[in-house]
């Protein structure tokens, strides 16, 4: 994996001042995309590679932005993150390391403006398959996350001083206070109706529920992994028969590795459509789950991953709290679906489904 060459100091830092910038306006100026394409072609040349067109973006976030050029080695990917989300350059990196068949492996990386340079991982399963197919697929790339989710529990050090948010079980009954404050600040901001401010109440009133719920989950056996914290099948590589690779892993945190399934448990139930207690839903369940088992005793792993699930929705509406930060602080514009998002995962809480929410 290539780093960018180094630079004379004076002219690096001068570089790195003007590239760092990030969103959306930084990102769709002349200036940004000049720097951002020249890297590219150097780190394509350095890797034996040419460029074979024009470079594209097909994807501009308040968090993140994509640039999609043709090459002689085919689609390649260029990814500059903000500064919420920055670490997921270096966990590319780590990840790559540790288990390189299920991620895409960095061409090159500058961790100092937050790019990373990707190959093409073909079709996502959400694009490649549909209905059955789909299902069978998901279910499958679960257990194979799994399998990721173990390899890594030894490495939740090296994460978490990437700067993977912390959220485990000990630390969650904070995160909740530190989400609620958040989902406070959207609803002043917004000048919400009454009906806001009584949902925040509500959720507000369950902290000793969700404090219940951070103990009892920190008495798992299960250790600490990391969450992908968006796994659903747009973020799934595979053609649904072999090995499965993930990516997107800018809202990665470190949790009970349970929590990981809230969103993609969610896509099988409604892939599904049915109940949460229909035997075909508590099979794919307990697909991912099988391979926990040998290290957890007698523990019901089942209710320990709706305890995880629950307290993820406090975690899930940080890490959208985080990626718009940013963007609030630079002033962008923000689409509505978004800025309401925090709010919407807080209230989530109060869903009788662990999976309400999701």
């Amino acid at each position: 994996m290539r780093r960018s060459p180094q630079e004379p100091y004076d002219q690096q830092d001068v570089a790195r001042n003007r590239a760092a910038r990030h969103g959306t306006a930084a990102w769709s100026s002349p200036e940004w995309r000049d720097d951002a394409v020249s890297w590219l072609d150097e780190q394509l040349a350095a890797a034996g590679i040419h460029r074979r067109g024009d470079v594209e973006q097909p994807h501009l976030r308040p968090w993140a932005t994509v640039l999609r050029a043709p090459t002689s080695a085919g689609p390649v990917w260029l990814k500059a993150v903000g500064p919420g989300t920055a670490f997921e350059v270096g966990l590319y990196e780590v990840l790559a390391r540790i288990a390189p068949d299920r991620v895409l492996t960095p061409i090159a990386s500058d961790s100092e403006r937050g790019w990373i340079l990707l190959p093409d991982g073909g079709q996502p399963i959400g694009e490649r398959l549909a209905g059955t197919d789909l299902t069978k697929a998901l279910v499958e790339a679960l257990a194979q996350y799994g399998d990721l989710q173990r390899n890594l529990t030894l490495h939740v050090d090296e994460l978490l001083t990437l700067g993977v948010a912390d959220m485990r079980p000990a630390i969650m009954s904070q995160r909740f206070d530190e989400a609620m404050e958040a989902a406070g600040a959207i609803i002043d901001s917004r000048g919400e109706n009454a009906g806001g401010h009584a949902t925040h109440r509500r959720v507000t009133a369950m902290r000793t529920t969700f404090a219940t719920w951070c103990q009892q989950l920190g008495e798992s056996r299960v250790p600490a992994s990391l969450d992908h914290n968006d796994l659903h099948p747009w973020n799934i590589l595979g053609d649904g028969a072999g090995t499965a690779a993930f990516y997107d892993w800018g809202d990665s945190v470190v949790a009970h590795p349970f929590a990981a399934m809230l969103v993609p448990l969610g896509f099988v139930q409604r892939l599904l459509d049915v109940n949460l207690d229909d035997p075909g839903f508590l099979s794919a369940r307990d697909t991912y789950l099988q391979g926990f088992a040998h290290s957890a005793g007698d523990e019901d792993l089942a209710a320990t991953l709706e305890l995880a699930c629950r307290v993820a929705k406090v975690a899930r509406a940080l890490t959208w709290n985080r990626a718009l930060q940013a963007a609030r602080d630079d002033g962008d514009e923000i689409d509505d679906g978004w800025v309401t998002a925090p709010l919407e995962s807080v209230a989530s809480l109060l869903d009788e489904s662990y999976l309400g929410g999701a």
